[in-house]
């Protein structure tokens, strides 16, 4: 017996040997002497089991039989069997399409459970308002970027990024935030976990056995961390950010991982004799500060912050990404690098992934050419400010049930509990009411002590859920 499936041409039938470039590929298993009747069974397979799923339609007969190499009559009767039966429907001008609901006659019994449903209202933090994505003006940098890129820009690239948005970075980042840098230290990555994950592989190639890192932050950048065979050591935050001072006690340390402009969670920045004494032990250690310059678009009640990276550009790496300014589905992040490290980085990025999506770096190029980039950065700033404000506006009448700490920037606040109250009870009580929360328990090492505690994303609910999730909140406090 012989097997034919789609896309493997035959030239069985007369009608069927000139190729069509209609319709879908369709890949159908057809065995055995009887052609017409194994076809309708691996159609009527194919339905039962949803791999064709409600509603599709169906390649014309005169394309499937091409594709397997049969008469078209032969697909035309398998269509009218099965229309017959009741498994495919067929209009005058809309085709042959999978008729609704039949999939479940041969759905499994033993089907994994669907994915646990979204919560309703959402006040964690990390996440922007994806529903403020500017899509026309994305999509317009879209079309002009596509359109004015060479025919080079569509195949292997080089592993630092597309040359155009190297160049517009460094213009945007030397105004924006201050960085010293060149579009040949720029490196392009798929988001920060990348970027990070680099950085940690050649930290480890190069001697390195630890990162100091926050002892507040995301327990994820300590396992990317720690997957590169280094030690995450945590060390204290306080209302002046990191404690440098400890960093230089941590043996082993290749770098120190900061958010130096809004520090996550506790939401405080990172003091200027601090600054100077973390470039100051890089220096001398021979080591690398890792800026993470978290929210730094984002301030409302102070003047910017510039990046950290300005003061010693050669000891400072410094980190940005599009996950909070645009999207998280945007999967562009960028590290200035000094020299020293910038070929080693370059080659552990290579061995990664080659090279990054060159379509969506032209694209975020000609976003930041056009100032399309900008306009949204200050909308967006204007947007969460007023969020800001409702938030703490709404709180203010629970009094002491509701003190607000690192406000002054960023898309999130931390609200203090009163004494008596466990941030988990709080959080359970949220989401009986279909409010997501977080406790800052999760984004702190356990001998690291804190105040019960939560971290509000204000920035998360799209604009028309915001009200009622403050609401919500407001009820769980009360």
């Amino acid at each position: 017996m012989g097997q034919l499936s789609a896309g493997a041409r035959g030239s069985t039938a007369a009608d069927a040997a000139t190729p069509s470039v209609t319709g879908l590929d369709l890949h159908l298993e057809v065995a055995g002497p009887r052609v017409r009747a194994s076809l309708e069974a691996a159609l009527r397979q194919a339905v039962q089991t949803g791999r064709l799923p409600t509603g599709m339609r169906l390649p014309p007969t005169r394309t499937l039989a091409a594709d397997l190499g049969v008469a078209r009559n032969t697909v035309a009767d398998a269509y009218g069997q099965l229309v017959a039966e009741g498994w495919l429907t067929a209009r005058q001008g809309s085709g042959t399409r999978v008729a609704e609901h039949v999939t479940a006659r041969g759905a499994s019994a033993a089907a994994p459970a669907s994915p646990r449903p979204h919560p309703r209202y959402d006040l964690r933090p990390g996440v922007p308002d994806l529903s403020e994505f500017p899509r026309a003006a994305w999509l317009a940098a879209a079309r002009r970027a596509v359109s004015a890129a060479p025919s080079a820009a569509f195949g292997y690239g080089d592993p630092r990024g597309r040359p155009e948005l190297r160049t517009e970075l460094a213009s945007y980042l030397a105004r924006a935030r201050g960085v010293v840098a060149t579009p040949d230290q720029i490196v392009i990555c798929s988001g920060f976990t990348q970027a990070l994950s680099l950085l940690g592989r050649v930290l480890a190639g190069s001697g390195a056995t630890a990162v100091a890192v926050e002892a507040f932050g995301h327990q994820h950048h300590r396992d990317v961390i720690a997957a590169q065979g280094l030690s995450a050591r945590p060390v204290a935050v306080d209302d002046r950010g990191a404690v440098i001072d400890a960093v230089g006690r941590v043996p082993g340390a290749g770098a120190v991982l900061l958010t130096p402009a809004h520090q996550f969670p506790l939401g405080v920045s990172l003091a200027p004799p601090r600054r100077s004494q973390a470039v100051q032990w890089a220096a001398r250690a021979g080591a690398v500060v890792i800026e993470d310059d978290y929210d730094g678009e984002f301030r409302y009640d102070r003047r910017a912050i510039g990046a950290m990276q300005a003061l010693a550009p050669d000891h400072v790496v410094y980190a940005g990404t599009a996950s909070k300014t645009l999207s998280p589905a945007v999967r562009l992040a960028w590290l200035v690098l000094p020299g020293r490290l910038l070929a080693d980085v370059v080659e552990a990025k290579s061995l990664s992934d080659r090279h990054g999506s060159g379509l969506d770096e032209l694209t975020l190029a000609e976003f930041i050419a056009s100032g399309a980039y900008d306009r949204h950065v200050r909308r967006s700033r204007l947007c969460y400010r007023l969020r800001r404000d409702r938030l703490l506006s709404a709180l203010a009448p629970l009094g002491p049930m509701a003190r607000v700490t690192g406000v002054a920037a960023g898309l999130h606040a931390v609200l203090h509990l009163p004494s008596g109250h466990r941030e988990a009870d709080v959080v359970a009580s949220a989401a009986e009411r279909g409010l997501a929360l977080d406790g800052m328990r999760g984004f702190r090492p356990a001998e690291a002590a804190y105040p019960e505690a939560l971290v509000l994303g204000y920035g998360t609910p799209p604009a028309h859920a915001f009200t009622t999730a403050v609401t919500r909140l407001r009820a769980v406090l009360s």
